[in-house]
């Protein structure tokens, strides 16, 4: 009796072995992934050399709201940031006096102001919106043609009125695959670079493409003389700097010709936004530092579909690390702010006052800010 109910236990144990091996190997997935080469990571040295000087944030109390993933100082020089609520939020510049200035009922995720004040927002969710002075939503696009905008990532305003933004996938949407960091998990896995870059003239109220075949199109902002566009290809660690004037530039061709170039490569980490600060400095934040078993995927379609097949804590996320830098136009870095501690996680920019730097970050529980001092620091 005791040998029958061993092999029966045994008989059990050996069907789900076999039925997890086959969830394992066969269980669909959505993503295709495509075979790509990932640069040797390079580690934190020269001008990326590890350092303290993002530690010890000071921070400003969100009353229970998350993810200050955007910063900007507007026309009534007050602080504007979004939230993962969806709400945006405007306050002093010390964080007093904090009031929901709008909640688009999405996630924006960039945004500017465009020259009669209102707040340009690229909203993952809803696509590109204009909100008034008075809190009033109105959507300006979400559509090139017939073709949706998926995921609208960044945006900046040219001082001709047209706008710029990033559609960070056109496979995978944040309000069809479960928010936005899940969506762009989807797109850095897959590697399919289908990310765009738009333009929105609101003068004609045509959206048009300027670059597409981005791996996960992220931050943008605009050359000093805004002939250029900077933009974010996170999934593949670089920063391309694009004329304004292309028009659906295919950036994975090779080579893509005179109107697009790497201006930064095989970077420390995920860079996340852009911005524009003082001095003729622009802004990068890196999500995430590299990862080796991430980037040991790169050429393994398999083991990029089995990654998906397990629990989400198995994923192999990077561990947190604080990390922001500061470049000039020609692709110069001029400071480097690192925590790595990453006490205050997913560090996507910095937005620069004349005496504060304040802390971007897609899950903060609070908004960290520095004194301006800390650039003057060895």
């Amino acid at each position: 009796m005791a040998k029958m109910r061993w092999g029966r236990l045994a008989g059990g144990l050996g069907i789900a072995v076999l039925a997890g091996a086959a969830y394992l190997a066969w269980w669909p997935v959505p993503i295709a992934p495509v075979v790509w080469t990932a640069p040797p990571a390079p580690g934190y040295q020269g001008v990326h050399a590890p350092n303290q000087r993002l530690a010890g944030l000071r921070m400003i109390d969100l009353k229970g709201e998350i993810g200050p993933e955007h910063i900007a100082v507007g026309r009534d020089s007050k602080l504007y940031t979004t939230v993962l609520s969806g709400n945006i939020l405007r306050m002093n510049p010390d964080g007093t006096d904090q009031q929901v200035f709008a909640n688009t009922g999405g996630r924006v995720l960039g945004f500017d102001f465009d020259a009669a004040g209102n707040l340009i927002a690229a909203d993952a969710v809803k696509g590109l919106l204009s909100i008034g002075p008075d809190g009033k939503v109105s959507l300006l696009t979400d559509k090139v043609g017939n073709d949706p905008i998926r995921y609208a990532d960044g945006v900046v305003v040219a001082k001709s009125g047209r706008m710029y933004l990033s559609d960070a996938s056109t496979r995978f949407a944040p309000k069809d695959w479960g928010g936005t960091f899940e969506a762009s998990v989807l797109d850095i896995l897959e590697q399919a670079s289908t990310g765009r870059v738009l333009e929105y003239d609101p003068a004609t109220r045509v959206t048009r493409v300027v670059a597409r075949g981005i791996s996960f199109a992220n931050g943008v902002a605009l050359s000093q003389d805004e002939q250029s566009l900077f933009v974010n290809e996170t999934g593949k660690y670089r920063v391309w700097k694009i004329a304004v004037d292309a028009r659906d530039l295919d950036i994975g061709s090779a080579p893509p010709g005179p109107q697009a170039r790497v201006l930064l490569d095989n970077l420390p980490g995920y860079p996340d936004n852009l911005m524009r600060g003082q001095d003729g400095r622009i802004w990068m934040g890196f999500a995430k530092p590299r990862g080796a078993a991430i980037d040991n995927m790169a050429g393994k379609l398999w083991l990029r579909s089995l990654t998906l097949r397990l629990p989400r804590v198995l994923w192999p996320i990077p561990k947190p690390y604080g990390h922001v830098i500061a470049f000039t136009d020609d692709g110069k870095v001029v400071a480097d702010l690192q925590d790595p501690a990453g006490a205050y996680p997913e560090t996507t920019a910095i937005t620069e006052t004349a005496d504060r730097l304040y802390v971007q970050s897609l899950h903060a529980h609070g908004l960290g800010w520095l004194p301006k001092d800390v650039l003057k620091a060895p």
